[in-house]
């Protein structure tokens, strides 16, 4: 199988977009409106929405399964309060829930969290038993920066996050790393806060020890690990000088990442630096990137072309298309065993 670990609901029905302006533009006065069940959008439309656009790009690119989360940008966490997203999050995450059972053989859910500043993150525990014990989701975003761009939230480190952390390992799911859009103007929501987000991820859990106190907790950094693989000797040598373990040993056993990158030469890199047990397949397609490279003739999110290009061997691809997502996502690969596959 082909798995692609990195979808968003980027192509849902113009019905959420509207819902969800007037959410924000009823946050001072909410008994305006509007009521979740005020939004209609029916399976047709739902149907429509993906057979168009993902589930027509991932049979042209061969891609089987893609595991697929609320649309990252409209997670906006710093807007309103903890009421506002666990609302905005609910929605959003049942419309994935409904793509997955609309579409069974090629759509799982991953949850948006009800994340909101300076709240407890035990709030989001609800949510994450809902979304993995009813609705058969495999793992959740967890977004390091609910202030959208401005890092007032403490390190992934710090026993701020350990409610999650803890509920994680009870459910055996992993998290994927993902801030959403950028309300700083210093920076870019997909070119530099993305990016920002998933090397400042990965270096607050190189000085910490966080996976002593959770030695089977699993993180993915998407987007290729933002400026991690290609500044490898600046980490391993800060590794060194914190007095830590080889990374190897420190980090790789509870870290991945994803191959959201969108040039041969970045997924060359990512190959040749970060051991392949450790690079799982996505394409985020329909996402940041949407258009044609000139170079190639080819989508630059058609990422799929770049790994089967790439100097690998037949196994190290497998372990890439499937065989480190059935790994780190334990949930998926019993619900596609239970399905014989």
């Amino acid at each position: 199988m082909i798995i692609d670990i990195h979808g968003h609901y980027t192509t849902a029905p113009k019905a959420l977009e509207d819902w969800r302006k007037r959410q924000i533009d009823n946050l001072a006065t909410p008994v305006l409106g509007p009521k979740p069940s005020e939004l209609k959008i029916s399976d047709d439309e739902l149907r429509d929405s993906i057979e168009q656009n993902q589930l027509r790009l991932m049979k042209q690119r061969g891609a089987d399964l893609t595991i697929f989360s609320p649309r990252a940008s409209f997670m906006a966490h710093h807007i309103g309060d903890y009421n506002t997203s666990a609302t905005w999050a609910a929605i959003c995450n049942e419309l994935c829930y409904r793509v997955s059972q609309l579409f069974p053989d090629h759509f799982v859910g991953a949850a948006m969290l009800p994340q909101s500043p300076g709240v407890d993150p035990a709030t989001c525990l609800r949510e994450i038993e809902q979304c993995v014990k009813e609705y058969g989701f495999v793992g959740i975003n967890l977004n390091p920066d609910p202030s959208g761009g401005h890092w007032t939230s403490p390190p992934l480190s710090d026993r701020h996050w350990y409610p999650v952390y803890e509920k994680m390992v009870e459910l055996d799911i992993p998290a994927m790393i993902h801030v959403s859009t950028s309300c700083n103007c210093a920076f870019h929501t997909t070119g530099a806060h993305y990016l920002n987000a998933d090397t400042t991820a990965f270096m607050q859990c190189l000085t910490s020890d966080l996976f002593r106190d959770f030695p089977t907790l699993k993180f993915v950094i998407p987007h290729g690990g933002g400026a991690v693989p290609y500044h490898w000797g600046r980490f391993r040598g800060l590794a060194q000088e914190l007095k830590k373990p080889l990374l190897g040993e420190h980090l790789l056993n509870n870290i991945f990442f994803d191959t959201c990158v969108y040039h041969q030469p970045g997924i060359d890199l990512l190959t040749r630096v970060i051991p392949v047990e450790n690079v799982l397949f996505a394409s985020e397609m329909i996402g940041a990137v949407r258009g044609i490279d000139p170079e190639t003739g080819h989508y630059y999110d058609d990422t799929k072309r770049y790994i089967d290009a790439a100097n690998l061997s037949a196994e190290e691809r497998h372990l890439i298309y499937e065989g480190n997502a059935r790994r780190v996502y334990p949930r998926l690969d019993a619900a596609l065993k239970a399905k014989g596959k």
